[in-house]
């Protein structure tokens, strides 16, 4: 499909009398209030958005109760859960293409990777929807003798509350949404404000796929309100939320009232550890991929680069080069690589960022600057010799920027990776096998990638040490956050 044709589609949006989902209705706000939803390639709005409100929390989570004690989702029987799963991905897949064009006009993100994501977000319902039937407890012997008989029960936690970022709207929602439905909770999602719409479609398709009505409830709105409420409410069992460190802690102050269950998938600060013995051809492209992908706006992002200085200078041009290639402008176009950030408050923050990095002592290597006059693109900005304890190296951007810094010894590069307040991700670059598993060692963070950035499986948990956050997403464990575990022992005689 050419760009043309791709700008010719019409976004699917939603007036703002119907973005709230309230045990099976769609409604607006009762005060009536909305806002815009805005293309961040074009600064112009796509759409209204019911800008919910305490009183609309409530009516989500009493509903999600009531449809949680009785039964509605998990009192069916597990492979017709199972089935909802599958065909809520099947759907997903039906409107691919749509999804995909909407999730680049709302987030900015290139359409080829807007694609990605949605294809990701179909397969979550497809992994979690196989766990469906295989969630278990234990039996075994209880020491006091034959009379007696114990065993575990997996339970769903009850009432979840699901707060998605922006960075990864509709992928991220399936992300939290696939294995709360698969653990049995009922649960009230919380969009993020910037990019409410297509999380919209997400719950109309699982409503369509025959998930019970109450089930699934969204509330729209600011995070300050709605979030708030959500934090605050003694009817939510549990929150999994992806965002801010700083966001992060207010929900737990907030939380501590009927003492929630949370996960929380916080901020980063990921280092990327190249060794002289790296092979440039491969670390090139994949530092540049762990960036700039998105425009920066990934938890993820390796965004402090260090490189053993006989390689430094090699690589720094050569990913400098890769990056003044790199094609940026509108998501719709198929030609673009990366896209604008979100917002005008993102864009303002980013270029603060970078003109700090230059005051504190680092080179611009290449970028630095707006491109265009229209939207919030920035320039793929790479700063060269940045100082260890420049803020651009210590506190997390969410933007096209890498900071790169020279180092000699291989301890100091560690140290110096985990002399940071955030554990999410890191890389290593290196053709020895025992230096690339020592690092991975070394570094305190939830992943490591050697020789790549950025694929994970759904298998794999991922989450965060320190102040990355608290729990893990994916696998086993991800399920296992939306679940409680009880002991049962009996007396047979």
């Amino acid at each position: 499909m050419q760009s043309s044709d791709l700008r010719e589609r019409v976004v699917a949006t939603a007036e703002a009398a119907s973005t709230l989902l309230i045990d099976g209705q769609w409604r607006g706000t009762g005060a009536g209030a909305s806002f815009a939803s805005i293309n961040p390639a074009t600064g112009e709005s796509m759409g209204n958005v019911s800008e919910g409100d305490p009183t609309d929390v409530d009516a989500a989570v009493r509903a999600a109760r009531i449809a949680f004690e009785d039964r509605r989702w998990i009192g069916l029987p597990y492979p017709m859960r199972a089935k909802i799963l599958f065909d809520i991905a099947s759907r997903i897949e039906a409107e691919a293409e749509q999804l995909a064009i909407n999730e680049t006009r709302e987030n900015g993100m290139p359409i080829a990777m807007a694609r990605m994501t949605i294809a990701n977000g179909a397969q979550a319902f497809r992994y979690f929807g196989g766990w469906i039937g295989k969630i278990h407890g234990q039996t075994g012997e209880i020491g006091v003798g034959d009379a007696f008989f114990g065993y575990t029960l997996k339970e769903p936690v009850g009432v979840a509350a699901l707060i998605v970022p922006w960075n990864g709207p509709f992928m991220l929602a399936c992300h939290k949404l696939a294995p709360a439905l698969a653990a049995g909770c009922s649960v009230v999602v919380k969009p993020a404000e910037d990019t409410s719409l297509n999380t919209v479609n997400l719950v109309r398709i699982a409503m369509d796929a025959g998930v019970p009505a109450g089930v699934v409830n969204m509330v729209t709105g600011f995070g300050p309100v709605v979030g708030q409420a959500l934090a605050d409410h003694p009817d939510v069992d549990k929150i999994s939320f992806t965002g801010s460190t700083a966001t992060g802690r207010r929900l737990i102050a907030a939380s501590v009232g009927n003492l929630k269950r949370l996960s929380l998938e916080l901020g980063g600060k990921s280092p990327v550890i190249v060794l002289d013995d790296a092979d440039i051809e491969t670390a090139a492209p994949a530092i540049l991929g762990g960036i700039m992908s998105n425009s920066g706006q990934a938890c993820h992002s390796g965004s402090r680069l260090y490189a053993q200085r006989g390689i430094y200078d090699r690589l720094i041009r050569a990913v400098s080069d890769l990056a003044q290639k790199l094609v940026v402008g509108d998501g719709m176009d198929e030609r673009t690589q990366m896209g604008p950030v979100i917002s005008q408050r993102q864009f303002d923050t980013v270029m603060s960022y970078i003109d700090s990095g230059v005051a504190d002592g680092a080179e611009i290597a290449i970028g630095g600057k707006r491109r265009g006059t229209t939207g919030y693109f920035i320039e793929p900005t790479i700063l060269s010799h940045a100082p260890a304890d420049a803020t651009v190296v210590r506190e997390e951007i969410f933007g096209p920027v890498l900071s790169a810094m020279p180092f000699d010894d291989l301890d100091w590069a560690i140290a110096e990776a985990n002399r940071s307040r955030y554990g999410l991700a890191g890389a290593v670059y290196t053709t020895s096998l025992s230096k690339a598993h020592t690092v991975a060692r070394a570094i305190r963070a939830g992943t490591i990638w050697i020789n790549t950035h950025r694929p994970t499986e759904f298998w794999t948990p991922f989450g965060g040490y320190k102040e990355s956050g608290w729990g893990r997403e994916g696998g086993a464990e991800g399920i296992g956050a939306f679940l409680e575990t009880k002991s049962v022992i009996a007396r047979l005689a």
